[in-house]
């Protein structure tokens, strides 16, 4: 059987985080996905889904990623149930989250969140893996063409399409 979810999207607020009686965290937090397609009054819907991750991924995702934030996830879908307050059965689907990857760098929505080295971004850190070191961002200083007057001429041979 298969049970996978690959979602991209942004938090509708700040993630939740709580800890068990034996102290594992936990947060929840809310991804709005925009849908591939318009309604017929022409807007894009988005679909709000709830999604929960446990452990020291949780504690990193509430430390680094606020309302707004744009957040992939990666996990499975899960369905439970529970005696409401009102004595009818409350049913709950919601994705367990793996991993989940920090896709735009701390500042750009406003984060306030760091890095583990203090002298890199968090952009494309990963949750589930707060060992992987963040991903380097090229500068415009790296153009490997800069510093050069001289013209490229390229043929349509030189092509390889």
């Amino acid at each position: 059987m298969i049970n996978r979810v690959v979602l991209v999207g942004r938090l509708t607020k700040d993630p939740d985080l709580r800890y068990t009686p034996s102290g594992v965290a936990v947060a929840t937090f809310t991804l709005a996905v925009n849908r591939a397609f318009s309604n017929q009054q022409g807007d894009r819907e988005a679909d709000f889904i709830n999604c929960v991750i446990w452990r020291k991924p949780a504690e990193n995702v509430a430390n680094f990623l606020k309302k707004g934030s744009l957040a992939g996830v990666e996990g499975r879908i899960q369905t439970r149930s529970y005696d409401g307050q009102d004595g009818k059965k409350v049913y709950v689907t919601e994705v367990v989250a793996d991993s989940v990857q920090f896709l735009e760098p701390r500042n750009a929505s406003g984060n306030q969140g760091g890095s583990f080295n203090g002298n890199q971004q968090n952009q494309g850190f990963n949750a589930g893996n707060p060992f992987e070191a963040p991903s380097q961002k090229p500068s415009f200083n790296d153009d490997p063409f800069g510093g050069t007057s001289k013209t490229i001429d390229i043929t349509d041979d030189d092509l390889p399409f």
